[in-house]
């Protein structure tokens, strides 16, 4: 897909999406940055994966728009939205973790990240997109030209490799 073709796509289809998303989430700010981010993220995945054929390039975008505006109102639910006053702020524990927390948290992690690096490249990256960038298998599987069954045995075969590794380092 060249410049031009994202281009004209974008034109295209940019004020049906805002739309979308705007009925959505009733807010247009957030439809405007989440229209943006789709069609960022469309472009990303046709740069990295240039062989991949989308045969509906519509419904890609609005099914990308779609888990976004899920994720942001996710996030949304997540947030706290009740405000207190800075007395009752000042009097909450500090729960940050101690520096030996710290310490042995990112030991643990370059150890994971060590035992990911052992991995075949296409199961690294089917890990990072579903764990890391947290897509659901299906957008897995679409971005990367494979079947949700493959996305499962790759998931299967990390996360295995990862529990024995870290198995092995603590005996």
């Amino acid at each position: 897909m060249t410049k031009k073709d994202l281009t004209d796509l974008f034109l295209a289809h940019r004020r049906g999406l805002h739309a979308f998303l705007n009925r959505k989430l009733r807010n247009p700010d957030v439809a405007a940055d989440l229209t943006q981010e789709t069609f960022l993220r469309f472009a990303e995945f046709r740069a990295g994966n240039p062989t991949v054929a989308i045969a509906h390039e519509r419904s890609y975008i609005y099914r990308t728009a779609h888990n976004l505006a899920i994720d942001h109102l996710r996030r949304e639910r997540q947030a706290p939205t009740d405000s207190a006053d800075e007395a009752a702020i000042a009097e909450v524990a500090d729960e940050l973790p101690s520096q030996e927390t710290i310490v042995s948290g990112r030991s643990e992690l370059d150890r994971i990240r060590e035992a990911l690096l052992e991995l075949p490249e296409r199961t690294r990256q089917v890990f990072a997109l579903a764990r890391i960038e947290g897509l659901i298998y299906q957008e897995v599987a679409d971005r990367l030209g494979i079947s949700t069954s493959s996305v499962q045995k790759h998931l299967m075969v990390a996360t295995r490799h990862v529990m024995l590794r870290r198995r092995r380092d603590r005996d």
